[in-house]
């Protein structure tokens, strides 16, 4: 079973602890390359300093302030990897699935099921609402987004879904010694961790209902299927299609996409909808193609 792989006599919860110390300070290191650019830019060509957050996602072209932005996730994964094989003495494979290896083809379903509903659902509120869009598309600059985006991207989906739906989720069960606590404890952390997107200051904490819910939809997904192969395909998608296709002054990504979002952001369907409605239709094909069973058990039963 997937979350019991972690349970272990040695594996200590203080050692979560040390080992998400380590992981943050992987993230401030893979920050590093940002400031240095920032200073420089200050420094020698003369640029205000950046003062806020918003500022900083519009102080370099914004290929280059993503790339500087995803790159700190590659430092994040060689802190979980060295975490997880050295302080915990685990393999990657099993923080990942409970199968003799990585189901790629998951992988890929889940990818392409939610990189269709993105598509289809963008294009629906294009037509629908054609005066809250411009057309963005540049060739160079979209080209050279993909490039960074195919590349970057799932990575730095992945670090958060190895923190989350695998490394917390697994020492959360070592301490409780059942499957809802972790459950509940990751998906509230994950949501919170968005609180300092701009999406948050501009809709208002309203939006943390569907981060949360994201969270508990990619925790549901990994415990029924015992494994993170669904919820990595998913969080990959969504990511990268949406940073493809939409982008807006008060977006989290601010890139090169197809289109770019000028209505004035509100807390709407678009919030709610997906947690309500489009998760729990999600939830239903998946388990009626991987003939999930036992929910009451994997959700909240006891190790």
């Amino acid at each position: 079973m997937f979350i019991e792989q972690g349970i272990k006599s040695e594996n200590h919860f203080w050692k979560y602890i040390l080992g998400s110390i380590i992981i943050i300070c992987a993230s401030f290191v893979g920050q590093l390359p940002l400031l240095i650019g920032i200073l420089y830019e200050t420094i020698f060509n003369g640029k205000p300093y950046p003062t806020d957050n918003e500022s900083v996602m519009r102080f370099f072209d914004s290929n280059l302030t993503l790339f500087l932005i995803l790159i700190s996730f590659v430092f994040i994964m060689l802190g979980i990897v060295l975490v997880i094989r050295n302080l915990h003495g685990q393999t990657m494979l099993s923080v990942t699935t409970s199968r003799a290896k990585i189901d790629w083809k998951r992988v890929g379903f889940s990818f392409m099921i939610w990189s269709v509903f993105t598509i289809v659902s963008t294009l629906l509120f294009y037509f629908s609402n054609p005066n809250d869009f411009v057309i963005n598309f540049k060739p160079v600059p979209f080209a050279i987004l993909v490039v960074i985006g195919v590349v970057l991207i799932p990575i730095q989906t992945s670090s958060e879904e190895y923190i989350f739906r695998g490394y917390l989720m697994q020492g959360f069960a070592n301490l409780a010694k059942n499957k809802w606590f972790p459950l509940l404890m990751t998906s509230v952390i994950f949501g919170g961790m968005h609180i300092f997107n701009p999406e948050v200051a501009k809709i208002g904490h309203i939006v943390l209902v569907y981060y949360i819910g994201t969270g508990l939809l990619l925790g549901i997904i990994t415990l029924m299927d015992e494994g993170m192969e669904l919820a990595l395909g998913f969080h990959a998608a969504n990511n990268l299609v949406g940073a493809l296709l939409v982008t807006s002054d008060w977006s989290a990504f601010q890139t090169n996409s197809v289109f770019k979002d000028i209505s004035e952001p509100s807390a709407g369907l678009d919030v709610i909808l997906p947690v309500v409605l489009i998760y729990p239709i999600l939830l239903f094909i998946f388990s009626k193609k991987y003939n999930w069973t036992n929910w009451k058990e994997k959700l909240t039963g006891n190790i």
